[in-house]
């Protein structure tokens, strides 16, 4: 089993419902375990700031799942919740993205792991120092980056 993060976002609709319905398709899965859930925060916009705030998380789990099909299971769970994408960094009711998988690093036309601006976002920042704050990122643990960037504006609901 490799562990991994996966951050959670979104700003168009019953967001907390979209995350209830993801971790609970997560859970449902045999090759995956949810081990832990940030709180929520209430987050501004990133990217694109003319659109509403967005509702933030991070879920712990182990999975047997290789990256890629984790990737896959992600972007299903997006598809099978009303997600479409049509604007980049733009609202959505959902976002799941792969932030780490174990200690591996992949780069490809698919997927990056670790993500490559989670260390940037204090949005992916704030969550994941609340269940793994000694996780390593880009050589330095979620604590030290958090640390070093502005975090105006992150509310914890």
């Amino acid at each position: 089993m490799t562990r991994a993060y996966l951050a959670l976002g979104g700003n168009v609709g019953d967001v907390k419902q979209a995350f209830r319905t993801a971790l609970a398709t997560l859970r449902a899965q045999d090759q995956v375990c949810v081990l832990q859930e940030s709180p929520i925060y209430r987050t501004p916009p990133w990217g694109v700031t003319d659109q509403p705030d967005f509702l933030n998380m991070v879920a712990e789990i182990e999975t047997d799942l290789s990256a890629h099909d984790l990737l896959d299971l992600c972007l299903e769970i997006e598809r099978a919740s009303g997600r479409v994408r049509e604007q980049r960094w733009g609202p959505r009711i959902i976002d799941l993205d792969v932030i780490t998988y174990g200690d591996e690093t992949i780069a490809d036309e698919r997927l990056s792991v670790p993500h490559p601006h989670a260390h940037e976002r204090a949005f992916v920042l704030a969550p994941l120092a609340d269940i793994a704050p000694d996780e390593m990122i880009a050589g330095k643990s979620v604590r030290e980056w958090l640390a070093q960037i502005d975090t105006s504006g992150l509310h914890r609901l």
